[in-house]
C-alpha cells in the first residue's frame, strides 16, 4: 500500500513587511515599507491554497487573476506573474503600494477565515518591483482599427482606459493639464506611500504600448470636448478626477496659513518643497498644524507636516471607529507622533494682525444614530467650545470635479450639487461617443475603484467604436 503523505501544516500567519522605523521615517520622505525579499515574498505565496473557485479575483475591481500570479511566484516565474497580472492591471507597483486590499480582495481570501489573508497587495508589489529591476515585456496589440480617441486625464482611469484601448488597436492621445502624467498618483500621494519613479514608470509603459501624452493640456481651455469631436476623434473619455476642494465654510477659514489639502499637497509632492531651496517652492507651516478630516489625504497631510518638523494634530468630528482611512495608515501615522483629537469640530478661526491664523475655535461633537447606510451622523455639543494656539490648518474634508469641462461642454448631464458627470453603469455620458469615469463621475474614492471604472469603460468605448461607422 502507497505511503500516504501528510499534508503540509497551514502557515496562518502572513509574513510581515519590513518598514522603517517610526523615530526614522518621520524625518525623511522615502518610502516607509521596504518591500518583500525574494526569499519573504516566496514564503508569503507558499501559503495561497490556489483555489480552483478563487473569491479573492471576486473582490479586485479590475479583475486580476490572483492566483495565477501567485502561483507564477511559487514556481519563481516572476516574468510570467508579472504578465499575467498586466493582462488586466497596468499600474501593478502602484496598486501593489496604494490599493485597499484588506477591504477587497484579501477580505474574500479562504484563509483569512482560518488566520491571515494572503498579502496580495504585497506580492502584487514583488512583482512589479522585480520587473522594474529586470525589464518590462511589452504585450502583444491588435491591428489599427483607425479609430481615434481622446483620454482626458492621465491619472488612475485614464491610463487604465488609455493602456487597454491601445491594446485593442485604437489610436490614443492622452491629454492632462499638469506637466506631469499621473493625475492624483502624482501631486496628491506622498513620496513616502508611492515614491513618484514609480508612479513615472507606470505613465512611461502606458506609452510604450503607443499611447500620445500631451502635457500641459487644459481640456475646457486649450481644446474642448466639441471640438475634439469635430477634429477627428471618434470617442472621448474624461478621466479628469476631483481637484476642486472643499471648505469648512467657517468664519475666518480666508487667513493666511489655512490650505486646502489640495493646495498643500501640490506644494509638497509635485513641487517638492519638502526640497526646499534645492527646489524653489517653500512652504509655511510653523510648530503647531491643525488637520481637519478622517480620511487617507488627511493623514497624507498629518504625515506630511510632521515630516516638514511640525507637531500635528488630527481634528476629526467623528470617533475613531468612523475614521475613513486605511487603518494601515492611522496607525504608520500614530507610530510617527500624530494625536488624534476626535469628535470635535472647527467653529471660527482667529488671525493675528498680519492677516494669519493664530488660533481656532473647536467645538465637542457627539454622534447621532446611523442613518439608512448604516453612517452615524454628529451633532454639536452645546457649551463644549474651547480654543486652540495654531500655527498652520489643513482642511482635508473632500474635494469635488472641476466644472471647467461641464461648463464648455452643452449636453454634458451633471450632478448640480455634486458637481460629478452623469454615467451609467459602463461610463456612458449623456453624449454619444463620450465616456467617463473615476471620481470626476462617483467623486472622491479610491485608486482602484477609479481604474476599475475605466476598465468598464474601456470595453463599452471599444463596443462603441467597433460598430461605429
Amino acid at each position: 500500500m502507497a505511503e500516504v503523505k501528510p499534508k503540509p501544516k497551514l502557515n496562518k500567519k502572513a509574513v510581515e513587511m519590513a518598514k522603517q522605523e517610526p523615530h526614522v521615517r518621520n524625518k525623511n520622505f522615502c518610502e516607509v515599507a521596504l518591500g518583500y525579499t525574494e526569499a519573504e515574498a516566496l514564503e508569503e505565496a507558499s501559503r495561497c491554497l490556489c483555489c480552483p473557485n478563487p473569491m479573492c479575483r471576486t473582490g479586485c475591481p479590475v479583475e486580476v487573476p490572483i492566483p495565477t500570479f501567485i502561483k507564477a511566484i511559487k514556481e519563481k516565474k516572476y516574468a510570467e506573474g508579472i504578465n499575467a497580472i498586466k493582462t488586466k492591471n497596468a499600474l501593478p507597483a502602484v496598486c501593489g503600494r496604494v490599493c485597499p486590499q484588506e477591504v477587497q480582495c484579501q477580505s474574500k481570501c479562504i484563509i483569512g477565515k482560518m488566520g491571515d489573508p494572503i498579502s496580495i497587495g504585497r506580492l502584487e508589489r514583488f512583482l512589479a518591483d522585480w520587473e522594474r529591476t529586470n525589464g518590462a515585456q511589452l504585450p502583444p496589440k491588435a491591428p489599427s482599427t483607425g479609430k481615434k480617441v481622446a483620454v482626458i486625464g492621465a491619472g488612475p482611469a485614464g491610463l487604465t482606459v488609455a493602456a487597454d484601448l491601445v491594446k485593442l488597436g485604437h489610436g490614443i492621445t492622452m491629454f492632462e493639464a499638469l506637466h506631469v502624467g499621473g493625475g492624483v498618483l502624482s501631486y496628491g500621494i506622498p513620496e513616502f506611500r508611492l515614491p513618484k519613479a514609480i508612479v513615472q514608470g507606470e505613465v512611461s509603459y502606458v506609452q510604450k504600448l503607443g499611447v500620445d501624452l500631451r502635457l500641459g493640456n487644459l481640456v475646457g481651455r486649450i481644446h474642448t470636448i466639441p471640438e475634439l469631436m469635430k477634429n477627428g476623434y471618434d470617442a472621448v473619455f474624461i478621466g479628469s478626477g476631483a481637484g476642486l476642494p472643499q471648505f469648512t465654510g467657517c468664519p475666518g477659514e480666508n487667513l493666511g496659513g489655512i490650505y486646502s489639502a489640495n493646495e498643500f499637497l501640490i506644494r509638497v509632492n509635485l513641487m517638492k518643497a519638502y526640497l526646499f531651496p534645492e527646489y524653489d517652492t517653500p512652504i509655511r507651516l510653523g510648530k503647531k498644524v491643525v488637520v481637519i478630516g478622517g480620511g487617507n489625504v488627511a493623514m497624507d497631510c498629518a504625515r506630511s507636516s510632521m515630516r516638514l518638523g511640525s507637531e500635528v494634530c488630527l481634528l476629526y468630528r467623528r470617533s475613531r471607529d468612523e475614521l475613513p482611512a486605511r487603518h494601515e495608515e492611522v496607525e504608520n501615522a500614530e507610530e510617527e507622533g500624530l494625536v488624534c483629537k476626535f469628535l470635535a469640530a472647527p467653529v471660527e478661526f482667529y488671525g493675528d494682525d498680519k492677516g494669519w491664523i493664530k488660533s481656532m475655535k473647536v467645538i465637542a461633537m457627539e454622534l447621532t444614530e446611523p442613518d439608512a447606510k448604516g453612517r452615524r451622523g454628529v451633532k454639536e455639543v452645546p457649551g463644549s467650545e474651547f480654543v486652540m494656539d495654531v500655527d498652520t490648518v489643513i482642511i482635508a474634508i473632500g474635494q469635488t470635479p472641476n466644472p471647467i469641462i461641464q461648463s464648455t461642454t452643452g449636453g454634458l448631464v451633471s450632478d448640480p450639487k455634486r458637481g460629478t458627470i452623469t454615467v451609467n453603469e459602463v461610463g456612458k455620458t449623456s453624449l454619444d461617443g463620450v465616456y467617463a469615469g473615476g471620481d470626476v463621475a462617483t467623486g472622491a474614492a479610491t485608486v482602484i475603484s477609479a481604474m476599475g471604472a475605466g476598465k468598464r469603460a474601456a470595453k463599452a468605448m471599444h463596443e462603441y467604436l467597433t460598430n461605429k461607422k
